[in-house]
C-alpha cells in the first residue's frame, strides 16, 4: 500500500490495503468539507477539525464489521453531509450507495464532494425515506437520525427480503479477521450513542449491538454503538 497522507493516519491505524485512488479520495475529504461547510453548514463548527475521527472513522465502524460485496445496494437514510454513505462508498467502490435526505442543500454538498473525488457508485435523492415507493435495497444504513422504532418503520418497506445471507460478525477491524468471516449483511445498520435501553425496548426490535469502543480505541467512541436489525 502507498504511504498514506498525514491526515489519514487515524484511518490507516485501523484499516489497510487501500488503493492509491482510495487514499486520495479519503485525503481530499478534509479540504472539501472545510470548503463546503463554510458555505452550507452540514458539520458542527466544533467538529469540523475532528472530521476524520468523528465522521469518517465513525462511519467506517460499519466497514470494520460488515462486508458489502460487488453489486450490493445500500441506502443511507438522512445522510446529512454524506455520513456514513460517502466514507463507505470510498471503502466499497463496487457497492452501490443511494444517499437520501429531506434537506436539499445538504445533498448539494454530498453531490459536490462525490463528484470532486470521482465517486461513481453514489446517487442521491431529495426525499423523505418514508416517501420512497419504487426502490428496494439490500441494506439500510443511518447515523444519528431518528429513534430506532422510526428507523425500522422507514427501513422495512425499502428492504429486499434475504434468504439467510445476512450474518453479522462481532470483532475488531476487518484486516484482523479472516476474509471468510465477513459476509453480506441485510436489514438495518445504524450508528447511535448513549443509553439505548429504552429506545431499543420501544422499537420492539431485537438488534445485535456492538460497542464501537471495542473496535476503535479513541475516547470519542465511548458509549457509541453499532446496531444491526436483520430482515
Amino acid at each position: 500500500m502507498e504511504k498514506a497522507p498525514q491526515n489519514l493516519e487515524l484511518i490507516t491505524k485501523y484499516f489497510s490495503d487501500f488503493t492509491p485512488v482510495q487514499l486520495q479520495q479519503f485525503s481530499a475529504l478534509d479540504s472539501l468539507y472545510n470548503e463546503w461547510n463554510n458555505k452550507i453548514n452540514v458539520i458542527s463548527r466544533k467538529d469540523i477539525d475532528s472530521l476524520y475521527e468523528k465522521h469518517v472513522l465513525h462511519s467506517l465502524s460499519i466497514a470494520a464489521v460488515f462486508e458489502f460485496e460487488k453489486g450490493v445496494s445500500v441506502i443511507d437514510i438522512g445522510t446529512g453531509g454524506g455520513f456514513p454513505g460517502i466514507p463507505l462508498a470510498i471503502f466499497f467502490p463496487e457497492t452501490n450507495f443511494h444517499l437520501v435526505d429531506s434537506i436539499g442543500k445538504k445533498l448539494k454538498v454530498v453531490n459536490e464532494v462525490a463528484s470532486a473525488i470521482g465517486l461513481s457508485n453514489v446517487t442521491t435523492q431529495h426525499i423523505r425515506a418514508e416517501e420512497i415507493k419504487d426502490k428496494k435495497f439490500d441494506v439500510v444504513v443511518s447515523r444519528a437520525v431518528a429513534p430506532l422504532k422510526d428507523l425500522w418503520r422507514w427501513a422495512k418497506p425499502l428492504l429486499k427480503k434475504k434468504d439467510g445471507r445476512g450474518t453479522m460478525v462481532d470483532g475488531g477491524p476487518k484486516e484482523k479477521k479472516p476474509d471468510n468471516d465477513f459476509v453480506i449483511p441485510n436489514g438495518l445498520i445504524c450508528l447511535k450513542g448513549g443509553d439505548l435501553g429504552q429506545e431499543i425496548s420501544e422499537s420492539m426490535c431485537r438488534p445485535r449491538l456492538i460497542e464501537i469502543a471495542e473496535i476503535f480505541g479513541e475516547e470519542y467512541f465511548h458509549e457509541k454503538y453499532l446496531l444491526h436489525v436483520a430482515y
